[in-house]
């Protein structure tokens, strides 16, 4: 999955039928599988800033794409499982995570289906950073799952793109042209339909970073962020 709104992310020549019919497993596999290393290799800024406030503990990093976010939160004191729908991207996070000097105690990765896979046990956080799939993905339910995940006094944190980055031209078009891809935090508020006897939010905004494009052009990139905790 898109794990870390790396700049290098491709606008793919697909279109609307196509990605309707498209198996997302198959797809995402042969993403990672048909060529090197998909992303940077950098933990997300913005996930730095709100987790990095927060105590360690356990956690869930879903669509982990090749490890960054988790690799970063599993340095820092947290015990972390990264899920992604592809065994390649899996696997290459499970050997970056190792050549981090990281065990499988701190960080393992396994490949599996968010719409059916559940945890053994709740987290403390569960972290979906930039959750978005260039085919058809229900995304707004495995979020919601995933908010019955955590565990009381702790956090669900999605960190989505919330406009498509200038240099991405056709990028809504041919790789987010869902309407779940440019959220806002008050969309991802509904579409999770949380109780707010049980839940209050900590953060809902769209946040800027700055970003390099694959020309080196430089541009300032808007994340809506939202970080809620179950009371």
């Amino acid at each position: 999955m898109d794990d870390n709104g790396d700049e290098r992310l491709p606008a793919e020549d697909l279109d609307a039928t196509e990605r309707a019919a498209a198996d997302p497993a198959a797809h995402w596999e042969q993403r990672y599988a048909s060529r090197g290393s998909v992303w940077s290799g950098r933990v997300n800024r913005t996930l730095v800033d709100v987790a990095g406030n927060l105590s360690p503990g356990s956690a869930l990093d879903l669509g982990c794409g090749e490890g960054a976010d988790a690799i970063w939160l599993a340095e820092r004191g947290w015990s972390v499982t990264g899920v992604d729908l592809s065994p390649t991207a899996a696997r290459r996070a499970t050997d970056a995570a190792r050549a981090a000097g990281i065990g499988e105690d701190r960080a393992r990765f396994v490949a599996a289906d968010l719409t059916a896979w559940s945890p053994e046990r709740s987290v403390d956080l569960v972290a979906a950073t930039f959750l978005h799939s260039m085919v058809e993905l229900p995304r707004a339910a495995i979020l919601r799952r995933a908010a019955t995940w955590v565990a009381p006094g702790g956090h669900l944190l999605v960190i989505a793109h919330a406009a498509a980055p200038p240099w991405a031209a056709g990028l809504r078009e041919h790789a987010h042209e869902h309407r779940q891809a440019f959220p806002t935090p008050a969309s991802e508020i509904a579409d999770l339909d949380l109780d707010e006897r049980e839940w209050v939010v900590r953060i809902a905004e769209i946040r800027t970073r700055a970003a390099t494009g694959p020309s080196g052009e430089e541009a300032d990139l808007e994340d809506s962020v939202l970080l809620v905790q179950r009371r």
